[in-house]
C-alpha cells in the first residue's frame, strides 16, 4: 500500500469507529425523552426486522413522552411487542392510533449504570481504534518491505497514524463526557 492509502483507509476506519460510538450512545437513556431512545427497535415487519425509524413517525411532544405514530395501524402490536422486549425498561400505552410511552425519571443508581455503560461503549470504541492504528503500522512495515516506502516514509506514516489516532480517540473522548453529563445532569 502506497503512504497515501494507509492513512486513508486507517482515517476511514477510525471515523466509523466514531460514527458507531455516537449511533450506540443514541440508544442510552438519559434524563429526557429522544426518539434516538427507540428508533433503531427492531420490528417484525411482515417477516423482515425493520427499525422503527421506517415504520412510523416518531416524537417527543413533551420532555418525558415519546409519541410513535405507525404508518399502518395492523402494527401497533408488534411495536409495543418490540418495545417490551428491548432492554429499555419503557412501558408503552396504546390507544389504537399512537403509542404513548412516559420516560420515567432516572434514579441516582440508574444513572451510575448508564454512565458506566457509556464508558464501556467509549472504551470499546477506543479498542477499535488502537486495533486499526496496529493494522495500518503492520501495513507500513509491510510497505517498507515490499520497498513501496522508504524508512523515512515508513517512520513519518507511522507518525501520522499516531496523530490520527490521537485525534479519534479525542472524538470518543468527547462524545463520552458529553453523553455522561446528559445522564448526570436533572
Amino acid at each position: 500500500m502506497t503512504y497515501d492509502d494507509i492513512l486513508l483507509d486507517a482515517e476511514e476506519r477510525m471515523e466509523k469507529s466514531v460514527s458507531l460510538l455516537s449511533e450506540q450512545l443514541k440508544g442510552v437513556r438519559t434524563g429526557r425523552a429522544t426518539t434516538g431512545l427507540v428508533d433503531s427497535i427492531r420490528v417484525e415487519y411482515y417477516g423482515n426486522s425493520t427499525p422503527l425509524k421506517q415504520l412510523a413517525n416518531l416524537s417527543t411532544p413533551e420532555p418525558q413522552q415519546i409519541l410513535i405514530r405507525p404508518f399502518d395501524q395492523q402494527i401497533l402490536g408488534d411495536i409495543i411487542k418490540a418495545i417490551q422486549a428491548s432492554e429499555l425498561g419503557l412501558n408503552p400505552v396504546s390507544d389504537n392510533k399512537v403509542i404513548r410511552i412516559n420516560v420515567p425519571s432516572l434514579s441516582v443508581e440508574q444513572r451510575k449504570k448508564l454512565v458506566a455503560r457509556v464508558k464501556d461503549l467509549a472504551e470499546e470504541a477506543r479498542v477499535s481504534i488502537r486495533s486499526i492504528r496496529r493494522d495500518a503500522n503492520k501495513h507500513a512495515d509491510q510497505s517498507m518491505t515490499d520497498k513501496i516506502l522508504t524508512e523515512d516514509d515508513c517512520a513519518k506514516c507511522k507518525e501520522e497514524i499516531q496523530n490520527l489516532t490521537k485525534k479519534y480517540e479525542g472524538k470518543v473522548n468527547e462524545l463520552a463526557d458529553k453523553k455522561s453529563a446528559e445522564i448526570l445532569e436533572d
